[in-house]
């Protein structure tokens, strides 16, 4: 199931906890996403360093093809690892999107 969260509140328990919040909200929405058919591996991936990259390119090509349906993976790889700052906002207001829709 797809949970609705309010974007402020995502990047304000980011910077509340330290960047705690952030991982369990990336481990969530991966779970999600794979829901939707997505194929991302285990979050433990993401403390690894060179799989950490690994990692965020599945999640970002999984984004790509599940949720916004543009198969641009690469893309979207390049977008979140350059300007990370906005990945939560832009992978969390598409999953509100669908989480609407599945409300309705």
């Amino acid at each position: 199931m797809i949970e609705k969260r309010n974007i402020v509140v995502v990047y304000l328990l980011t910077i509340i906890t330290l960047g705690i919040y952030g991982i369990y909200w990336s481990v969530r929405t991966k779970e999600e996403i794979n829901s939707l058919g997505g194929d991302i591996p285990t979050a433990w991936l993401i403390i690894v360093p060179i799989a950490g990259i690994y990692w965020l390119y599945k999640y970002a090509d999984s984004f790509s093809s599940k949720v916004k349906k543009d198969n641009n993976g690469v893309l979207w790889f390049i977008l979140f690892w350059f300007v990370a700052i906005i990945m939560p906002a832009i992978v969390q207001s598409e999953l509100n999107k669908i989480a609407d829709k599945k409300a309705k």
